[in-house]
């Protein structure tokens, strides 16, 4: 195992050096704590993926950048990242309770196909759309939950033979009676979960917090399998603690996931693996913010969605809206607009282009420097992306850094980021035919603004462009002009 081979020195059997520190906020505590892994230089993670009946929306896409740039902090700190991120392609009933129509089975009744199809088809888009924001797939494992069924049945038998579990003529229930510590999430414990509000009323339920293990089949269910209950089907909770014991082993460092799922589905996590082995199931959990549009979540069941394909038919670059994520911190809900998502493209735009120029200045040789260095420090306290946002603006812009200093700031950006900055994407200029003679005029009376180095005047007719219907930018053969509107 690579891994082990990094924690000591073969030759001499030396210990490396000391690993920097990471600060994270613990849900758990609701405290900012430094990170500690349970095993040296390795970081075990698992994120909550998508159910596979519908393509994801930015929404759920933010989640997935955010667990990737924990990833990156580790890694740029020393780690190696073992990452699991599961498809739910079964359980996952319709508004998250258990009863009622599974999301399996009503995407392959709405598209007229098989459950299979629906989720293979779903998998590959929300795969598609994870590589095309830069989220190293290759290091993922993407377990399905159709794949761990024995292992679900398994866990759930033990919870059964252990008194935390319950029949009734509907399914296996778990008994959060059973498990003082329910709700510790987020503090839960305080909070009365009345029947018919957040949770589900079901018949012969000790306790409205109780949550299904394993439900009976109806007659018309599209998936079940046998179990110790008789046919049936996994409830939903149970397969993410099934999949990171099978994947990860009993303890695992971190898991992530969008704050909806931290009150019910996470606490429902926590009792069932807790329940089970007697242990601390994860020491990290950490959770995203939602995105927002005219001040409401996005989501399906309002239809205020927003896709990564609605970004590209515009012509903006994918990586758009992971710079749109980065610039807020991952516990700040963000609203999200057409025209702040084209601000985010215009910054990209330009970094990719100052990035163009220091490379050729540089000659892509490094310098360590202390803004590198407040760099590192702000972006490992609790992923501080929009303060290092700023840092590498400020540094790039600036003329008391050298290029070498400059690219080595640049060289810990792209590693921590994921936008590409050492091998940005190349513009073609539009061809002069194209250009309005008015903005062909603007055009000429910048470049003679910025020769003089009068910048004021160079960024008031910047601005005429752009209300023109165009955006430039300043490449390293001249300024590269970008048509905006139709």
């Amino acid at each position: 195992m690579e891994w082990l081979k990094r924690i000591f020195n073969k030759k001499n059997g030396i210990p490396p050096a000391r690993l920097p520190q990471v600060f994270f906020t613990n849900t758990l505590s609701a405290h900012k704590e430094v990170f500690v892994s349970q095993k040296p230089r390795l970081a075990l993670m698992y994120t909550c993926g998508p159910t596979v009946y519908s393509r994801v929306h930015i929404g759920n896409l933010r989640a997935y950048v955010f667990s990737d740039t924990i990833a990156r902090v580790l890694i740029s700190a020393g780690y190696h990242v073992r990452r699991i991120v599961n498809i739910t392609d079964v359980g996952h009933m319709v508004g998250g309770g258990d009863r009622g129509e599974d999301k399996i089975a009503m995407g392959a009744a709405r598209e007229r196909t098989t459950p299979e199809a629906i989720a293979e088809k779903y998998t590959k888009l929300f795969l598609d759309d994870i590589h095309d924001l830069n989220i190293d797939t290759d290091n993922i494992k993407f377990p399905r939950a159709t794949e761990y069924l024995k292992e679900q049945i398994a866990l759930a038998k033990t919870l059964e033979e252990k008194g935390f579990a319950y029949r009734l003529q509907d399914g296996l229930y778990f008994d959060t009676q059973k498990f003082p510590d329910y709700g510790k999430l987020g503090d839960l414990s305080h909070v009365k979960l009345e029947a018919g509000a957040r949770v589900e009323v079901v018949k012969g339920k000790r306790h409205a917090a109780d949550f299904v293990l394993w439900r009976a089949a109806k007659p018309n269910d599209l998936q079940q399998w046998d179990s110790p209950w008789g046919r049936g089907n996994p409830g939903w909770h149970i397969e993410c603690s099934a999949m990171a014991r099978s994947l990860l082993g009993q303890e695992i460092d971190i898991h992530t996931g969008g704050e909806d799922l931290a009150q019910i589905h996470h606490n429902n996590e926590i009792a069932q693996s807790e329940a089970a082995s007697g242990r601390t199931f994860v020491r990290y959990w950490m959770h995203n913010a939602f995105i927002n549009i005219e001040h409401e979540k996005i989501s399906k069941s309002i239809g205020n969605v927003v896709y990564l394909s609605d970004i590209t038919a515009k012509d903006l670059h994918p990586l758009s809206l992971r710079y749109f994520f980065l610039q807020a911190h991952y516990r700040t809900p963000v609203s999200f607009s057409w025209d702040a998502l084209e601000g985010a493209a215009s910054a990209l735009d330009r970094l990719w282009n100052l990035s163009l120029h220091i490379s050729n200045e540089s000659s892509r040789t490094s310098a360590p420097s202390e803004a590198r260095d407040r760099f590192l420090a702000t972006i490992r306290d609790d992923l501080g992306t929009p303060q290092s946002l700023s840092i590498l603006w400020e540094t790039l812009k600036s003329e008391d850094y050298s290029p070498q200093e400059k690219w080595g700031l640049l060289e810990d950006a792209d590693a921590h980021f994921g936008l590409s900055l050492l091998h940005p994407p190349v513009h073609t200029a539009l061809p002069e035919k194209d250009i309005p003679k008015e903005v062909q005029v603007m055009l000429v009376k910048r470049t003679e603004a910025r020769t003089k180095k009068d910048f004021a005047e160079a960024d008031r007719i910047r601005g005429d462009i752009e209300r023109s219907g165009y955006r430039v930018d300043d490449g390293l053969d001249g300024p590269v002009l970008i048509r905006t509107t139709l």
